[in-house]
């Protein structure tokens, strides 16, 4: 692999696409929270190869890419800023994954209702279809993705 070969040194992409070849942990989710994710879905002595965790590692990242891309073209024609929960939704059934949408609501549900006991302080409008009252300003020129679900992918 190409890893170390410093093929992200220039702004110029070589194999064209539509991004400006950024490197590769800047592209995809951290591979250390992937492979949790995967021992968690598997028997305690599961071993998981070195490939098979990079192949997930790329395809989630792809995913997750995939589904806000529609989000924010959404947002965008709509002129505004902030993808939601409500946004990223749309976008999974607008792209054919409407059998994850109904779970995924009353996820997005119950954790609007645990934020809205934790906060206690200017939950009033979190009520509402936007939910962008989490406190996610964002500030500047891009778009700020406000799904109010932690998925236990980032954070460690």
């Amino acid at each position: 692999m190409a890893d170390s070969d410093n093929e992200s040194g220039g702004g110029n992409a070589v194999g064209g696409g539509e991004y400006s070849s950024p490197r590769q942990q800047d592209r995809f989710l951290p591979i250390a929270n992937v492979s949790r994710i995967m021992k968690k879905a598997l028997p305690a002595n599961a071993k998981i190869s070195k490939d098979a965790k990079e192949t997930v590692q790329e395809c989630v990242s792809e995913f997750i890419s995939f589904i806000t891309g529609e989000a924010s073209d959404k947002c965008q024609r709509e002129k505004r800023k902030t993808i939601n929960g409500d946004d990223l939704l749309w976008a999974m059934t607008t792209l054919g994954f409407e059998e994850y949408v109904e779970p995924l609501k009353v996820y997005l549900q119950k954790f609007r209702e645990m934020e809205g006991e934790k906060g206690g302080t200017s939950s009033t409008s979190k009520e509402g279809a936007g939910g962008s009252g989490n406190g996610n300003g964002g500030g500047g020129g891009g778009s700020a993705v406000n799904m109010g679900v932690n998925v236990g992918i980032y954070g460690g």
